[in-house]
């Protein structure tokens, strides 16, 4: 497959590699709202940030939408968006190699983009992501009015969408809701107190006919029909004669029509989603404008950001209550805002201070029950939380010795991902960390065995072995040393690896 070329290149796809694992530090004073709860709110670089959320969150997030710089060469207040084109390939490409790896199996990937950097963006998305893997390039119209300032009037932006894996998510997304002009067909023209309906032919391709599929039908009037030459009745009689007991069949205002079958609009989940996004449907510049001055006043609103509307759209085809949604070029926060009135869990980053000017306060109106945006869509009346973090300390140093504030906990999380490119579900509070593919995988560190002495509990003896959760398979031990011998360890099937030499620093 054909790949994007910029410079130092391979410099910069190794950037995510490159970067250390970093701790999660709570920040109590920014934090809001109900403390039990897995929404996030990450403070600094995303590249950073991403890297430490990994052993946590790896192929947990069913959705993630970006909003990232557009590269327009304009001046905002809030963020650069004046990269040079390689400086900007250099920047999406390690980020979009980490945000791969947070998604699950039927997971999808949604990226804000203009004509800027679209097409170079959906040549490294290939690369990334895989092209098999793309699934749309949604047109949204964010002006709802000419645009007479250009050559030709820009009036649209893109929404790029790759899944992991196509199928999954196909089974898995919703339908998007049917809007009033396109449920115009639906009418009730004979008072039917089931409400609108519609009539939909009830013929079918013959190749995969069975013979139930042919037969006379006579309708009120005493005509008969059979299925015209090269078709079948796309049911069979059983289900026809149910179906007209029921009284869901159509024969025209006359009596004498070939039957149709009705359909009721109170039986249409939604519709299929396309690739055209209308302002009417999804909002626009000015509807997203008005949103933030409501929030902010018309002197600290953020420059450029999104309607609720959209978000809404995007969260109502690639999710479900209760999904993990990712945003690492939160902005304003207007993910996180629509994700909390959608019932969705979420993570935003934001490198710059209007992640507490701007997205603190947002989130914190939309817990108190702020009425803007969505929220009377959504019959929003308020409650949740949210936890506020900032990058912390790296677990290793520059020389690959473990950090000491390091508490077990965060070792083992990086340990077991590092092992098994998964994230550890539950926080770990044992030297068994857990089974992944027939192998058990444990550490001995900081004392978790209650011994704190440094030949004690850290290292791997004949005592602490007997201690340790048993395992028929497979065992990975971590520890600082052990007193086993290799003939021992190869006939207990256990592999040692020694603290922190061979613990995987990046």
């Amino acid at each position: 497959m054909p790949i994007l070329n910029w410079l130092n290149r391979d410099k910069h796809i190794r950037a995510a590699e490159q970067i250390p694992y970093r701790l999660l530090e709570p920040q109590d004073d920014y934090s809001f709202g109900v403390a039990d709860t897995s929404n996030m709110l990450v403070q600094g670089d995303n590249l950073d940030a991403l890297k430490a959320l990994l052993p946590y969150y790896a192929r947990q997030v069913k959705c993630i939408y970006i909003d990232p710089p557009y590269n327009t060469r304009s001046a905002f207040e809030h963020y650069d968006d004046n990269l040079e084109h390689a400086q900007w390939l250099s920047l999406m490409y390690p980020r979009l190699e980490l945000l791969r790896e947070m998604l699950t199996e039927d997971g999808s990937i949604w990226v804000s983009i203009d004509d800027s950097e679209a097409h170079y963006l959906k040549i490294i998305m290939d690369e990334i992501f895989g092209r098999k893997n793309f699934l749309a390039s949604n047109v949204w119209q964010k002006r709802y009015s000419r645009e007479n300032r250009e050559a030709i009037g820009d009036v649209h932006e893109y929404i790029f969408v790759y899944a992991v894996n196509p199928d999954k998510f196909k089974k898995t997304r919703n339908l998007v809701s049917m809007t009033e002009a396109q449920a115009k067909v639906y009418r009730n023209p004979n008072n039917d107190p089931r409400g609108r309906w519609r009539s939909v032919p009830m013929t079918a391709q013959e190749g995969h006919a069975t013979p139930e599929q042919f037969y006379e039908i006579t309708t009120p009037s005493g005509k008969t029909h059979r299925p015209p030459e090269g078709r079948c009745w796309g049911m069979a009689k059983a289900t026809y004669q149910r179906l007209l007991a029921e009284g869901k069949i159509y024969f025209g205002k006359n009596g004498d029509s070939q039957p149709n079958l009705i359909r009721y609009l109170s039986e249409v989940p939604g519709v299929t989603p396309w690739t055209w996004w209308p302002s009417d449907e999804v909002g626009h510049t000015d509807e997203s404008k008005k949103e933030i001055h409501a929030l902010f006043g018309k002197v600290n609103a953020f420059d450029s950001p999104k309607p609720e509307r959209l978000m809404q759209r995007i969260l109502q085809i690639a999710t479900n209550p209760n999904d993990l949604v990712l945003d690492s070029f939160l902005g304003s926060g207007t993910t996180a805002a629509v994700a909390h009135k959608m019932g969705r869990r979420y993570i935003g980053i934001e490198m710059g201070e209007h992640a507490k000017t701007h997205c603190v306060p947002r989130l914190q109106k939309v817990i108190e029950g702020e009425q803007g945006g969505i929220s009377e869509l959504v019959n929003w009346k308020g409650g949740g939380g949210f936890r506020y973090y900032q990058l912390g300390s790296a677990v290793f140093d520059s020389e690959g010795r473990i950090n000491p504030q390091i508490q077990f906990a965060n070792l083992a999380a990086h340990i077991w991902f590092s092992e098994t490119r998964s994230a550890l579900h539950e926080k770990a509070d044992s030297p068994y960390l857990g089974t992944h593919n027939g192998t058990a995988y444990y550490l001995l560190y900081n004392g978790i065995l209650g011994d704190k002495r440094p030949d004690g509990g850290n290292v791997l003896t004949s005592k602490v072995l007997s201690n340790l959760p048993s395992h028929d398979g497979p065992k990975v031990i971590y520890g600082e040393t052990s007193r086993l011998g290799q003939a021992r360890l190869k006939d207990l099937n256990i592999i040692f690896k020694q603290t922190p030499y061979d613990v995987k620093v990046r």
